[in-house]
C-alpha cells in the first residue's frame, strides 16, 4: 500500500536524523564536554531514543496496518490504531515542549562553549585546550568576538590559523545558527508525523469498521441446522 511505504518513509527519515543527530561531530563533541550540571547531556540522549522508539512505532504501526488489510483482521487493525495513537501522545508533548523551550537546547549548548572557553581562558590546562581547538574546527568558527574587534591568546592557541587571520566566524552566533536551522527542520518533521499519525488513526478506525461490518454483512441470511 502507498500509505505503509509512506509511514515507513517516514519512520525511517526519524530514525536517520536522530542517528545523525546523537552521533554527529558537532554534537558529540559538546556532549562530551558538557558537564553533569548542564541540561544538554539530558536533551542530547533523550532526543536519541524518543526519535528511536517514535521510527520504531510508526514503523510497527505501518506493518500492522498493511497485514491487517491483507487478512481483514480486525485484531491486527486495532493494534495498528493502538501503535499510531501511541507515536501521536509521544508526539504532542515534544511539539510543545519545542515552544515552551524554544530556545533550551542553544543555550545549553551554547552555555557549554562559554565554560570551555573561560577554563582555557584562566587556566593553562592542554586538555580543555584541545577541547576548545577541536570545536572551533567543528563549527569552522573562532572564539567569542571582542566589541572592541580585538583577538585574545584563547584564539591565537585554539583557532585555525585561516580563521585567526580572516577573522572567522564568533563560535556563539555560528552555534546559535547552526542549532536554529537543525530544530527548525526537526520540529517541521515532526509536524509531518503528527499530521500522519492522525491520517493513519482515522485509517485504522475505518478499516477496523469497514471489516467488523462486511463480516457481519457475510454472515447475514446463513443458518446452521441443529
Amino acid at each position: 500500500l502507498p500509505e505503509t511505504l509512506l509511514f515507513q518513509l517516514l519512520g525511517l527519515s526519524i530514525a536517520t536524523l536522530s542517528t545523525v543527530a546523537h552521533y554527529g561531530l558537532r554534537f558529540t563533541l559538546i556532549s562530551n564536554v558538557s558537564l553533569d550540571s548542564n541540561a544538554y547531556k539530558v536533551i542530547h540522549h533523550t532526543a536519541f531514543y524518543f526519535g528511536i522508539c517514535l521510527s520504531m512505532t510508526l514503523i510497527l504501526a505501518a506493518l500492522l496496518s498493511s497485514a491487517a488489510t491483507v487478512r481483514e483482521s480486525q485484531c491486527l487493525t486495532a493494534m495498528g490504531f493502538f501503535c499510531f495513537a501511541l507515536a501521536f501522545c509521544g508526539l504532542i508533548p515534544a511539539a510543545c515542549w519545542r515552544y515552551t523551550h524554544s530556545t533550551e537546547v542553544e543555550d545549553s549548548m551554547m552555555d557549554v562553549y562559554d565554560f570551555v572557553y573561560e577554563e582555557v581562558r584562566r587556566n593553562t590546562s592542554s586538555f580543555r585546550r584541545h577541547e576548545l581547538t577541536a570545536i572551533h574546527e567543528a563549527f569552522l568558527c573562532c572564539g567569542k568576538h571582542s566589541p572592541f574587534g580585538d583577538t585574545t591568546d584563547v584564539e591565537n592557541k585554539t583557532c585555525p590559523p585561516d580563521q585567526v587571520h580572516s577573522e572567522g566566524q564568533d563560535c556563539l552566533r555560528e552555534i546559535q545558527d547552526f542549532l536554529k536551522k537543525h530544530v527548525d527542520f526537526v520540529f517541521s518533521l515532526l509536524s509531518i508525523a503528527i499530521g500522519f499519525t492522525v491520517y493513519g488513526m482515522f485509517l485504522t478506525s475505518f478499516l477496523w469498521f469497514s471489516i467488523h461490518f462486511s463480516s457481519n454483512l457475510y454472515r447475514k441470511g446463513k443458518y446452521t441446522l441443529r
